[in-house]
């Protein structure tokens, strides 16, 4: 079960082609080759971090300026305008 021969891999391939169609193949493996590219990179970055961060650099701390802000300022409290109450005429209260 484990050996494939040259029938079934052509079996699969022409089963690949039907469910997939002739014209999304190369796109499929274009874009899986840019995916394997883009893994590679990644991994190599990882490894290259890893190996940066097993030998100690020497690096000076950086300091930035700290900014000074003046001292707030309270502002004072403003009561909320409250409209006058809407006097009732004789028509509202006829139909209340």
């Amino acid at each position: 079960m484990g050996n494939l021969g040259p029938t079934e891999l052509i079996i699969i391939a022409v089963v690949i082609i039907l469910l997939f169609g002739a014209k999304k193949l190369p796109d499929m493996a274009r874009s899986l080759g840019k995916s394997a590219k883009i893994f590679k990179a990644e991994t190599k970055g990882l490894r290259d971090n890893q190996d940066a961060d097993d030998a100690p650099v020497q690096q000076q701390p950086v300091q930035q300026p700290v900014q000074q802000l003046p001292p707030a300022q309270p502002q004072p409290i403003q009561q909320p305008q409250v409209a006058p109450p809407i006097e009732q005429t004789t028509q509202n209260k006829a139909n209340n």
